[in-house]
């Protein structure tokens, strides 16, 4: 059933791609609701290529977000940053304080602040910088300031120092599965091509689109499979013990201290698709 008032999901990602792989089922449950998704890249993955040049693999990279727009009905921007040079600047501070303001989420999904890429590590701390100040009138008046917070949560990894990814949300992803893949073969620089030379496979990657499907299928499974074993008990208690111990394909979100809280309440609001 679709509500009849939606919300406003904002993901926010490094390189496009970034959103798809770690919130393309959330972002696929929230629209079969009627609910409302933005993607947003901070840069223009100019550099996430082995052959491309920059200036062309900009346009390609543009041109595969389209796609993913198209299929999801959804908001997809790229900002102008450069791939491989993000910095966590006052200009990008400001720049995302508007946009934030302009699209008004009720959730902000983003990286974490430790991760392996630099671009994903400024991004966090760029929208950990912003979320106070999205309230504050004379920080970028030109755009009028939010009133309330958004919530905002952290995409989920494997990195365990300082301190390892902790979610208190747990969503089963399997009935959207297709969906996700659907998202991320729109990339097809990324995972067709760029993906398979930086795992030394380019050689013998298949060139047959059922092939290239499972190709991605198999990747992605081996990607998520482990976080349902990871957080088990976390879905136990959020599924019951009789579905819990099926749900194989998740995806999690850990709350970042810096927005407005999680509470009991705003989970349920934010994410109607769990057991109340």
């Amino acid at each position: 059933m679709k509500t009849s008032d939606p919300l406003r999901l904002l993901v926010i990602g490094a390189h496009p791609d970034d959103c798809e792989l770690k919130a393309g089922g959330l972002t696929a449950l929230y629209r079969q609701a009627g609910h409302q998704v933005k993607y947003v890249c901070l840069t223009n993955g100019e550099a996430g290529h082995h052959r491309l040049k920059p200036p062309e693999l900009v346009k390609v990279r543009r041109a595969e977000a389209d796609a993913v727009a198209a299929l999801m009905g959804i908001e997809y921007e790229i900002l102008g940053n450069r791939d491989g040079q993000l910095l966590p600047t006052i200009e990008a501070r400001f720049e995302l304080i508007a946009l934030i303001r302009k699209y008004q989420p009720d959730l902000i999904l983003t990286h974490r602040p430790n991760d392996y890429h630099p671009d994903h590590r400024a991004t966090s701390t760029l929208v950990c910088d912003a979320a106070y100040m999205v309230i504050v009138p004379h920080i970028v008046p030109e755009v009028p300031a939010l009133r309330v917070n958004p919530v905002i949560a952290y995409l989920s990894d494997n990195f365990q120092r300082p301190a390892p990814f902790q979610p208190s949300i747990v969503v089963d992803v399997e009935p959207v599965l297709e969906t996700m893949l659907d998202q991320m073969a729109c990339h097809r620089s990324q995972f067709f091509e760029w993906l398979p030379y930086t795992l030394c496979q380019e050689a013998t990657f298949p060139r047959d689109p059922q092939a290239e499907r499972e190709y991605l299928r198999e990747f992605f499974l081996q990607f998520n499979g482990p976080l349902a074993d990871r957080f088990r008990d976390q879905i136990i208690k959020t599924y019951g013990a009789e579905r819990g111990q099926k749900v194989r394909w998740i995806e999690a979100f850990e709350p970042c201290e810096y927005g407005s809280p999680m509470t009991e309440e705003t989970r349920k609001h934010l994410f109607p698709m769990l057991p109340a």
